[in-house]
């Protein structure tokens, strides 16, 4: 009798496995264990003001219900046990690695593992999801693949499994599509007066968090150890690796608020947002280049009520990482910044001026009450540049440091109705700097809070049909026609963008130019590029 052909897995709805983050005491590790869900089931409840002033209540039920609701995901258990023999799972399943059962005393021996068997636990799953979704004949293995998604130490965990020889196994590396990350120490835990936590903080493997320990578990050579151990070292496409970087340290309450005083401001309350990211080298047409991973900041708290797992900023974030379809990137290719006109006088004379510049941004999706990025002044979180970095001296060999301002992922799904284009805005600040003249700061016509430039940027990003292969799209300010887009944007040639942004343009990105002037003293001339390529 002639079989049917096996089928291969639907991307991009392939299996998630969720790596929990660190648990330290022995009564976390076994409240840990307690949870079938290790915690990402759980949700939150904010309060929101609408339009007439009313207060209302959002619910996020947690990532877990919404990728059911939303995706048509399922859990793994069934009648009290996980992935029971004879039970047919679905491509489209959560599964939970118990990474701290063996270590729980509840469920286990009560003796504390090392990272690296960790992540040798996490290829084991890999392989025994690939097993039981393939069992049935149904789907293809050779089209298996998986995303994984990590809080905290679980994107560490993650990490030593894609990056160290010893735990990674080549074939099953492969077969990691996407990770996401929540608010990983990817560059290790600093504190205000020790610096990096010290490695002698091993009780309950708090060393964990030690740039020379974190060295060893990720395969990367001991000079790494001193201050950057956040590459992926050329093991992974940092294109498919996003990190979801927190900025509210102040709601994180945990040992009674000690933790966000010792680590401090610019943090989630436990990681810095300098340490939540990664980056590393892979191979684009043909070249090695260095990049940054894709990267969202929102305004949540490492864990808790507030916490960014159980967030819909997060969700949102993870869904449309791991499933959307356009990814759009901004970055403000700055021209010019004019000085005030006393400081220019005191610049033609020959006096030293020093300036550092502050830029808020705020990525927002039509229709939506959440925000896909936020990064502001007042928060602690603004992209932040030194004159230096965007004006280096002639002959100094340092590259223009132009502002990366977001990362966006946009999906068709999440229209309200079909045939509706994809709505974004990008809410976009310029901070007026303090000026400094010769080591002394310029109080004159200094006022708190003022702005280069302020200004709200809709997009409307169509997708290809009838025929036609290009997205199109449309934009309009809110200086002008508020919440409208009324002005065509024609695309313009990577050519154009490529020298001053090295590693930018790929082949198949589109990129458009968007202005950014405030013609007044001080003020800035620029550009909004932004570059538009399929995600799926």
């Amino acid at each position: 009798m002639p079989t049917s052909p096996l089928k291969p897995l639907e991307r991009p709805y392939l299996p998630i496995i969720y790596v929990r983050g660190y648990a330290g005491s022995d009564a976390e590790v076994d409240g840990t264990v307690a949870d079938p869900y290790m915690g990402f089931n759980v949700g939150a409840t904010v309060v929101r003001q609408d339009w007439e002033g009313v207060v209302h209540r959002h619910y996020f039920e947690s990532p877990l219900v919404r990728l059911m609701k939303d995706h048509e995901y399922r859990d793994v258990y069934h009648v009290g046990e996980e992935m029971p023999l004879g039970e047919r799972l679905s491509p489209r399943s959560v599964f939970i690695y118990r990474y701290y059962d063996d270590v729980s005393n509840l469920l286990g021996a009560g003796e504390r593992r090392d990272i690296e068997d960790f992540a040798e636990g996490l290829g084991a799953l890999i392989l025994r999801v690939r097993e039981r979704i393939c069992e049935d004949g149904e789907y293809d293995p050779d089209t298996f693949g998986v995303h994984l998604v990590a809080h905290s130490m679980g994107g560490l965990i993650c990490r030593s499994f894609l990056q160290n020889p010893r735990p990674a196994v080549a074939e099953t590396v492969k077969m990691v599509d996407k990770v996401f990350t929540y608010a990983t120490p990817h560059n290790g835990i600093d504190l205000q007066v020790l610096g990096n936590i010290p490695g002698l903080f091993s009780r309950n493997n708090a060393d964990n968090f030690n740039r020379r320990r974190m060295a060893e578990y990720l395969g990367l050579p001991p000079d790494r150890s001193r201050d950057d151990v956040a590459t992926l070292n050329g093991r992974f496409d940092p294109d498919r690796f996003f990190c979801l970087v927190g900025t509210n340290a102040d709601d994180y309450k945990t040992v009674s608020g000690w933790a966000q005083r010792v680590v401090g401001p610019l943090s989630d309350g436990l990681v810095r947002i300098t340490n939540a990211t990664v980056h590393g080298s892979w191979t684009k047409n043909g070249k090695a280049v260095e990049m940054q991973a894709p990267r969202a900041f929102v305004y949540r708290s490492h864990s808790g009520p507030l916490g960014i797992v159980n967030s819909e900023d997060g969700y949102q974030n993870l869904t449309r990482f791991l499933f959307g379809d356009v990814r759009v990137d901004g970055v403000l290719l700055i021209k010019e910044l004019s000085l005030p006109p006393k400081v220019q006088e005191a610049h033609d004379a020959g006096q030293r001026i020093r300036a550092s510049y502050h830029f808020d941004v705020i990525v927002r999706v039509r229709r939506a009450r959440w925000e896909l990025h936020r990064r502001l002044l007042r928060e602690n979180s603004a992209v932040f540049r030194k004159f230096s970095d965007l004006f280096p001296k002639p002959g100094s060999g340092r590259a223009v440091h132009h502002p990366h301002l977001f990362s966006a992922y946009l999906a068709l799904w999440g229209r309200k109705r079909r045939g509706v284009t994809l709505g974004f805005s990008i809410d976009l600040g310029v901070h007026v700097p303090e000026y400094e003249i010769d080591r002394r700061i310029f109080m004159d016509e200094y006022y708190p809070g003022g702005m280069l430039y302020r200004d709200k940027i809709n997009f409307e990003l169509s997708p290809p049909r009838g025929g036609r292969a290009d997205w199109k799209l449309r934009w309009g300010s809110d200086r002008t026609t508020p919440n409208r887009t009324e002005h065509p944007l024609e695309p313009i040639e990577g050519s154009e963008v490529a020298e001053a942004l090295p590693g930018f343009v790929e082949e198949g990105d589109q990129f458009y130019s968007v202005p950014v002037r405030q013609d007044s003293q001080p003020g800035i001339d620029a550009q909004l590029v932004l570059r538009a390529r399929p995600w799926r």
